[in-house]
């Protein structure tokens, strides 16, 4: 049911509400267009700035922002020195190339490197051997070797300081020492005897008693040499006694040298002796002269010397080489030498073998 208070009211109010809302309305639409006008403003400089020529942005630029010139500094680069991209070469589809082989290098030659020398064996095969650093070398120079009648001398500073003389055992039989000292022979050396290849016997020269007479009347310089087949120290021993013996009675001031060889065309006694015993045999042969006052002294060939003892053991005696050449390729040191065994010589009916050395022994 419908009262009639109710109906009134809202007839007296309507008026009032309509015109609110048209109030409202007509602020809204003034405040839109306030911003809209605003915002039009804002917008006209970035239209002008952006329609400006380009003479106006280019002196916009000079006020604003440095030259690159100036940037660059004192640099004498330019933008075109900037441009690295030549410096990478464009792709290719050929393949690459390999390298090439290296050559092989060449193999020392053992003749010409000056670190070996030539030995030539018993059956006649050639042979470099490495040149040992730890062994005292010669220093002579064999420019100064000078051959007069036969007879080898060395100089220096244009004097003699070398002394000739010959070998002499059975094989030479009689000779006329007074004859040899006046064909320049300054000293002898005289086998005492031998042992035995194959018997291994004791076996004085037969010439030897005789000769060591004869040379010392003739007033020649004496030295003694034994050829030994020694297999043991022992025996070695025993050679060297033999010969302290026989020269007791004589002044002898050139070397006693032990001589240990193969035989030719026969097997010797010393045959299946080792390198190191036939090392130890000779030292102790070396060390009994030695113990009695006299000067030892090895003698042997290139081979032997090299390949049949070990030298690096006997480095406290002297050598006596026998090389029959001009002039001797042995690089050790040695201090007399067999440079001919097929000489002529005034007092030696036969051939003689003729040596040199290079140390006075009667003055030592």
């Amino acid at each position: 049911m419908k009262l009639p208070d109710d109906s009134n009211d809202r007839s007296e109010m309507t008026p009032t509400i309509v015109s609110t809302i048209v109030a409202v309305s007509l602020f809204v639409l003034i405040i839109l267009l306030l911003m809209i006008i605003i915002n039009h403003k804002k917008l006209m400089p970035r239209q002008t700035q952006t329609a400006q020529t380009p003479s106006t942005v280019s002196s916009a630029a000079d006020d604003g922002y440095p030259d690159t010139k100036d940037l660059i500094g004192d640099s004498s680069l330019t933008p075109d020195d900037f441009d690295f991209w030549d410096m990478y070469p464009e792709a290719t589809s050929e393949p690459e190339k390999e390298p090439e082989a290296t050559a092989t290098p060449e193999v020392n030659d053992p003749s010409a490197d000056g670190k070996h020398t030539l030995v030539v064996n018993r059956d006649g095969k050639e042979e470099w051997v490495l040149i040992s650093p730890y062994l005292p070398k010669h220093t002579y120079d064999f420019t100064k070797l000078v051959c007069q009648s036969n007879l080898m001398k060395y100089y220096e500073d244009g004097r003699q300081v070398s002394f000739v003389g010959a070998d002499i055992s059975k094989a030479e039989g009689y000779v006329d020492f007074n004859k040899l000292k006046k064909a320049g022979i300054d000293f002898v050396m005289l086998r005492v005897g031998a042992r035995g290849y194959s018997s291994g016997q004791l076996v004085l020269d037969d010439y030897f008693l005789e000769n060591i007479k004869r040379a010392t009347d003739a007033e020649l310089e004496i030295g003694v040499y034994f050829f030994s087949q020694a297999v043991t120290e022992a025996e070695a021993i025993e050679e060297a006694n033999m010969v302290l013996e026989q020269i007791k009675d004589y002044t002898v001031r050139y070397p006693i040298a032990y001589d240990m060889e193969y035989v030719d065309n026969d097997t010797s006694r010393v045959e299946g002796v080792s390198r190191a015993d036939k090392t130890t045999i000779a030292k102790a042969f070396l060390d009994t002269v030695q113990a009695a006052g006299y000067e030892p002294m090895l003698y042997g060939d290139k081979e032997w010397l090299i390949r049949q003892i070990d030298l690096s053991k006997l480095t406290g005696y002297d050598v006596w080489l026998s090389q029959q050449e001009d002039i001797p390729d042995y690089p050790y040191q040695f201090s007399m030498w067999q440079y001919d065994r097929q000489a002529t010589i005034d007092g030696i009916s036969g051939y003689a073998n003729l040596n040199i050395s290079f140390i006075d022994y009667s003055e030592k």
